[in-house]
């Protein structure tokens, strides 16, 4: 029978009730608005027979993804916020009512630009082509949607314009002798984390959100259930860090916490959970007249890709690591441990320092200590305990 507006004892809005072509309908409108009511139930009864007859891939539309990307735990940010004002703003509203089935490369190319005119190649990446992706991946996995190849901007060649700006913190790679001495210069916790990026290239969001469960440290591998571009990866071990996994799996839940023993805040920000550390460290080898203002977080994903091809590991390993690859093939394969990927990330060097922090004594017991290496002009003294 067709779709047919009623109400309910206790409640003003309309609701809609009926079956189309088999398919039963009770949903509420949410409004009490009789005619705004009547067009809402007339468009579903409308959606809901092209559904019938072409499928729910040929009607669903992005917003609609998105919205179920979200609910799956994706993240909001650059997807659907809202301003100062009130007023929604991201990739989701721009493309809100379009059907995916019509979207194309121009489509994504022309939301870049209206979005974010004056942003460079890689904000434009950032903050609307990979949520975009995201989504559509999720689709994809969910069969709304066919496995596209979406290019992404990049910056343009042959250029002899300098940009006088002082490069983030993060952005680039460091050498691992480098890396052992600023977290030698850390608190154990924090010094965790950093060792654990420098070792995995994982970004700093998908390891402060790791749990016990994902981890194989026999088979060293890392199971993502889901990462940044919306699919889920594996990720294989360095066999440096199997003591430090075995030690924090013994608490199991989140494995990487804060001294005090509570999760790191999620966010999408570049490893802005543990800022206060990363400052710390900076200001004690400044004093030490090592002053190193260069490494973040995502020093560590820049080095591990960089170190990769420096050891002459293939493109396509690298690529799988990192988790830039997303061929179907490959999903196949996200909780089994593959040994190319597993040998691949063992290339990675590990200087002398890094072996002998102390910490590595005990990873579990030491986390919940608050102490670092002493340098010269370091006023700390006394380590506190959680």
């Amino acid at each position: 029978m067709p779709l047919k507006l009623i109400t309910r004892p206790g409640s003003e809005n309309y609701y809609i009730r009926g079956t189309i072509r088999g398919q039963s309908v009770f949903e509420s409108t949410g409004t009490s608005d009789r005619r705004t009511a009547e067009e809402i139930r007339i468009k579903a009864e409308a959606r809901l027979l092209d559904e019938s007859v072409h499928g729910k891939r040929a009607m669903i539309t992005f917003d609609e993804a998105a919205e179920s990307y979200v609910t799956s735990g994706g993240s909001t940010k650059y997807l659907l916020e809202v301003d100062r004002t009130g007023k929604p703003k991201g990739v989701a509203v721009h493309f809100r009512g379009r059907l995916l089935k019509d979207l194309g490369q121009s489509d994504l190319d022309e939301a870049g630009r209206i979005l974010y005119p004056t942003a460079n190649p890689d904000t434009r990446n950032r903050q609307c082509y990979t949520p975009f992706i995201a989504v559509w991946n999720h689709a994809v996995s969910n069969q709304w949607a066919e496995p596209r190849q979406w290019r992404r901007p990049r910056k343009p060649k042959g250029t002899n314009i300098a940009v006088l700006k002082k490069p983030r913190a993060g952005t680039k790679p460091v050498s691992y002798d480098r890396a052992a001495t600023f977290v030698e210069a850390m608190t154990p916790a924090p010094a965790h984390v950093m060792t654990a990026l420098f070792y995995t290239g994982m970004r700093p969001i998908e390891l402060f959100t790791l749990e016990a469960h994902q981890v194989n440290t026999e088979g060293r591998w890392i199971t993502l259930d889901k990462s940044k571009t919306g699919e889920p990866r594996g990720v294989p071990m360095h066999e440096f860090l199997v003591p430090l996994f075995e030690s924090l799996l013994k608490r199991g839940g989140i494995l990487f916490r804060s001294w005090k023993g509570e999760p790191y805040p999620v966010s999408d920000d570049f490893g802005g959970q543990i800022d206060t550390a990363i400052k710390g460290a900076r200001r004690r080898l400044k004093k030490a007249g090592m002053p190193m203002t260069d490494i973040a977080p995502y020093s560590g994903r820049h080095s591990v890709s960089t170190q990769l091809v420096v050891n002459g590991v293939h493109p396509y390993i690298k690529d799988q690591i990192l988790g830039h690859a997303a061929d179907d093939m490959s999903r196949h394969y996200t909780s089994v441990p593959q040994q190319p990927l597993i040998e691949a990330i063992n290339t990675i060097p590990v200087p002398q320092k890094w072996r002998d922090l102390a910490w590595w004594q005990d990873p579990l017991y030491w986390s919940r200590r608050h102490m670092t290496t002493r340098y010269p002009g370091d006023g700390r003294r006394k380590a506190k305990s959680a």
